[in-house]
């Protein structure tokens, strides 16, 4: 459970995930594990990186990143300030793990190579923002490890974040699992389905509607009917037919009809 911004968690939000998982059908291996309890797992990551001397720290604020990126027209691109050492009278406000030229090449299994110039792509990331919240990056990569995930399936909104995390994996030694970037929904707008864009939440009471749409929106075969089967059947159903080479290759699709039940995946 990515549970690392408590600014921005709401109430009760964790268990109704939960819970709408368990009523589509949904199951996993073991307890729950939440990322708030884990920081000692992060803070062992961050001291290797240390000991190996990739991270420093950095005093800049984001207007002053952002200021310095319009003037060199880099974009958002960290430009090094801090990598030589803080300015005289500045302290460390976040940590940052230096990409110097790396290039990262990953292999999707749908969108197929993906080659990411860090220092110019990106520049040195955040790995423990300023807040003193370990940065996501580096949470998921550490939590990955450390429970053998081997298969990561994710929206494409995280197709740019990938190279950065394969970055932390090799510095640390960890393995490397395959990736799969299926396309996420999106409303007319183009903006992602989420409680940002307002987007209505899951009904799981619907499961039969939901489950169907979500396999024609992934452009998967569906069974002549779902009247008479349980959850169980048309899970297995899913199973049995799923076919990676049909997802559609692209990063998002319009959750139009006749997805009207996706709403917020």
């Amino acid at each position: 459970m990515e549970d690392l911004d408590p600014p921005r968690e709401i109430p009760g939000a964790a268990d109704d995930i939960l819970h709408t998982l368990e009523a589509l059908g949904m199951h996993w291996d073991g307890p729950v594990v939440y990322q708030s309890q884990r920081a000692h797992y992060y803070d062992d990551a961050l001291a290797a990186l240390e000991r190996s001397g990739h991270i420093y720290g950095c005093a800049c604020t984001r207007k002053e990143i952002a200021d310095s990126s319009m003037k060199s027209g880099a974009g958002n691109v960290y430009p090094g300030t801090c990598r030589s050492g803080i300015p005289q009278g500045r302290s460390a406000r976040s940590i940052r793990v230096q990409v110097y030229d790396s290039e990262i090449t990953i292999r999707d299994r749908l969108h197929g190579r993906l080659l990411q110039r860090l220092g110019k792509d990106v520049g040195d990331f955040t790995v423990r923002r300023a807040d003193q919240l370990v940065a996501y990056q580096l949470a998921v990569v550490v939590d990955d490890a450390d429970q053998d995930i081997s298969h990561v399936v994710r929206g494409a909104d995280l197709f740019d974040s990938t190279p950065r995390q394969v970055y932390l994996q090799k510095l640390l030694g960890y393995p490397l699992p395959a990736y799969l970037h299926i396309p996420v929904a999106v409303n007319e707008e183009n903006e992602k389905l989420s409680k940002q864009t307002h987007a209505q939440a899951v009904e799981p009471g619907n499961w039969p509607t939901l489950l169907c749409d979500v396999l024609a929106f992934l452009n998967q075969q569906l069974p002549e009917s779902v009247e008479d089967a349980s959850q169980a059947e048309l899970w297995q159903w899913a199973i049995e037919h799923w076919n990676t080479g049909s997802l559609p290759a692209t990063r998002s699709i319009t959750a139009a009809p006749p997805y009207a039940s996706l709403h917020k995946l």
